[in-house]
């Protein structure tokens, strides 16, 4: 990994771990705030060494063979031998909304999942850009910081979502309205995972573009990607993919899509202007 990934890496870790002792601070006083800061120590060294596991199991993604699905790594070996990439780990989500993401600490510990419903919608061309665009976040060593993010935004909702609990039944340990208790849990539980999601926002939109590029340039060809692009945009607007909203970065498309001000909170930039750019037009 690079000196600028892992100061990005850092400043991740650094500003959610901030986050969790804020939360701990205000649902428990200094007692809360020094639980949250062993909570945040055990899950920084669990993300660091176990995000992609902990992605992967939260999919309920199957590993499969090359007897298992020799379509899809017949397209891996020809990509990966382009790249000069190791070959990652492979898995299928069982889900029919067409979708892929790669996960995993560096190349050589890398996975790639794909849906169920991408490997039967895609053509091979087209399987072949969504698997290109993947192996391209991990050349670009894209996937620890994605993987990191996914697993602290989601402790972050967790502890938002104790918040609200908190603030319903007057507090935390008795607390109630003192010392702003119930004003303190209520602006935990609103804007925690805003900053979660803003941070979300900031490590994946302009990766996106990055890994399209580098993934056009592993399949040899833009077109297949700039296609599958264009069906997974009409199909996540018809089948839903079942997934937390912090792990949504993860994923080729958002699978949590929305169109005007909701497209500012977006994890990925606009399909639209994706294809724009793959084409050159």
């Amino acid at each position: 990994m690079t000196t600028g990934n892992y100061l990005r890496t850092a400043l991740l870790l650094g500003l959610l771990t901030g986050l969790i002792l804020v939360c701990g601070q205000l649902l428990g006083g200094q007692t809360g705030m020094l639980l949250a800061l062993v909570f945040a120590a055990a899950l920084n060294f669990g993300s660091y060494w176990f995000s992609d596991k902990i992605v992967l199991a939260m999919h309920r993604a199957k590993p499969v063979t090359a007897a298992e699905a020799p379509r899809l790594h017949a397209i891996v070996d020809g990509l990966v031998a382009r790249a000069g990439l190791p070959k990652p780990a492979l898995y299928v989500l069982p889900q029919q909304a067409p979708n892929a993401f790669a996960t995993g600490r560096n190349p050589r510990h890398s996975a790639v999942a794909v849906t169920a419903g991408l490997l039967e919608l895609m053509t091979d061309e087209e399987v072949q850009g969504v698997v290109a665009h993947e192996l391209a976040h991990v050349k670009n060593r894209d996937i620890l910081i994605s993987s990191i993010a996914a697993t602290l935004a989601g402790a972050i909702t967790v502890l938002a979502s104790l918040a609200r609990w908190g603030a319903i039944f007057g507090g935390v340990g008795g607390r109630g309205d003192r010392d702003g208790g119930i004003i303190g849990l209520l602006a935990t539980a609103i804007f925690a995972p805003i900053a979660a999601l803003l941070i979300q926002m900031a490590v994946s939109r302009s990766r996106e573009y990055a890994a399209d590029a580098t993934g056009a340039e592993i399949a040899g060809q833009p077109h297949g990607l700039a296609r599958a692009l264009e069906k997974l945009g009409r199909y996540s607007q018809r089948i839903p993919l079942q997934t937390s909203p912090s792990a949504s970065h993860l994923f080729i498309v958002a699978p949590l899509s929305g169109r005007g001000i909701k497209s500012l909170f977006s994890t990925h930039p606009p399909l639209e202007e994706r294809i724009r750019r793959l084409l050159g037009r």
